[in-house]
């Protein structure tokens, strides 16, 4: 699109929002230009995102036995070593020959619903907040009991380097959210920028806050400029996707062999559709929802059927949701620097961070799956979301035997009087805040129930 489109474009978009949200200049939402992305082939990036070695470190495969029993991976149907391994492991060979068991991105980007496993969901019942597994008294345990054997230690050695260093630095106050933020950052800290190789001392200090969020389906990104909820994920997408590489590379070279194939990575995730509601739909409901949301929701969220999806940066002052992260990329310029000016924004399809104080409008197809909702898991169903009066302070679930709520969508869950640990989300805490997106306040209830039953066709 030539420069004179462009800013034709942005001056159209201001003109709309200023005149429908009667907003500022200042508070106008800005469009996300589109970065070149590679080609590949989804069925080759299928198989290396399940089998393949993009880390190449773990622990040793019959430690890993001896501490999990056999599993059998009956979800994904996989064969070999990993046929007796869960879905979000996999079995790869160390630089030294032995086999070891190492985390693989389903890990947070998968997740069972209803007995079916969805690759591409965000895992919300995800939990950073077992004190016994993330703390470095685990892996020093670990450690001791693989080095009786000098070989296995060896392949396991990266893995153990990266597991001290975060060690009881990523615990969340509530499970069901992610801390993948705090994990980058302390990955990097430990790793200089050009050749990527592991310092045991950190050579930049990230001692803010973890940041809780919620882990966004993969099926969106196909629609997507940026990546992230902040929208500061730029340029090559796979250079983003690779970076649980950091857990364990060991130099460049290794780097770009495993980001020679997350084009084929990023083709299969672009391939993922978004499930569909799987019970009956009122029709005639959700056309009039799909009215009042052309109405009240399309100029951030975009039209479907057909429509356009906008791509837009929203400002803080318009969102009003718990701002703790778009401002944690603010207060931590060494991670946005060392990002920057590393191996990942080199060569022929960089990637760089561009940081913004707001959030992107993200699409909304199959977001009857995809709760909790906001960037950060605050709010359990989408009635919450489309009527802020009504959102829990202090909410708990039921992780163990998780129950569906169609109606409402979302999980069913139970309104407490106080916190209580990490077993109950309370939103009064930095970053956990469930405030702002009170957009559907305006709707009456008979008309947010119909943008509902719309929500549910997408």
């Amino acid at each position: 699109m030539k420069k004179l489109q462009v800013l034709t474009l942005l001056g159209v978009v201001g003109l709309a929002f200023t005149t429908a949200l009667k907003l500022s200049p200042g508070e106008i939402p800005v469009p996300v230009p589109a970065s070149p992305q590679r080609s590949g082939d989804a069925a080759v990036g299928y198989q290396y995102l399940t089998t393949g070695d993009y880390i190449k470190s773990g622990i040793p495969f019959n430690y890993f036995l001896l501490g999990f029993g056999k599993r059998p991976d009956t979800l994904l149907h996989r064969d070999g070593l990993n046929a007796d391994i869960p879905y979000d492991y996999t079995a790869v060979k160390a630089a030294n020959g032995e086999v070891v068991v190492a985390p693989n991105c389903l890990q947070c980007h998968a997740q069972v619903f209803d007995g079916k496993l969805y690759i591409g969901l965000g895992n919300s019942m995800v939990d950073f907040t077992d004190r016994r597994k993330l703390g470095a008294g685990a892996t020093a345990m670990a450690e001791r009991l693989i080095q009786r054997d000098s070989s296995k230690y060896q392949a396991a050695a990266a893995f153990l380097a990266s597991m001290k260093a975060i060690g009881g630095r990523l615990l969340t106050e509530v499970r069901g959210v992610n801390a993948a933020d705090r994990l980058a950052g302390l990955l990097v800290a430990h790793r200089e920028p050009m050749t990527l190789r592991w310092s045991d001392q950190p050579r930049i200090d990230l001692s803010g806050k973890v940041v809780p969020t919620d882990t966004p389906p993969w099926w969106l990104l196909k629609k997507k400029h940026a990546m992230f909820y902040n929208g500061f994920g730029r340029g090559d997408f796979g250079r983003f996707l690779m970076a649980s590489n950091l857990l364990t590379v060991s130099d460049s070279a290794e780097a770009r062999e495993v980001d020679s194939h997350f084009n084929d990575v990023l083709a299969y995730i672009y391939s993922i559709a978004p499930p569909k509601y799987p019970y009956p739909v009122d029709r005639g409901l959700a056309k009039r929802g799909g009215v009042l949301f052309v109405q009240y929701c399309s100029k951030c969220h975009g039209n479907y059927g057909g429509g356009e999806y906008p791509n837009l940066l929203i400002p803080e002052s318009i969102i009003r949701t718990d701002s703790l992260l778009n401002k944690n990329d603010y207060q931590s310029p060494q991670f946005v620097d060392w990002f920057n000016n590393s191996w990942f924004a080199q060569g022929d399809h960089p990637a760089r961070l561009e940081p913004y104080d707001g959030y992107i409008a993200p699409p909304l197809d199959g977001i009857w799956i995809t709760a909790p909702y906001l960037h950060n898991g605050s709010v359990p169903t989408l009635e919450g979301v489309l009527n802020s009066r009504i959102r829990p302070v202090y909410w708990s679930r039921d992780f163990d035997h998780p129950h569906y709520d169609y109606d409402a969508v979302g999980w069913k869950y139970t309104t407490e009087k106080a916190p209580r640990g990490t077993a109950v989300y309370n939103t009064t805490l930095p970053g956990y805040g469930n405030y702002g997106h009170d957009f559907g306040d305006r709707l009456t209830d008979r008309e947010r129930k119909a943008v509902i039953e719309y929500l549910k066709t997408l």
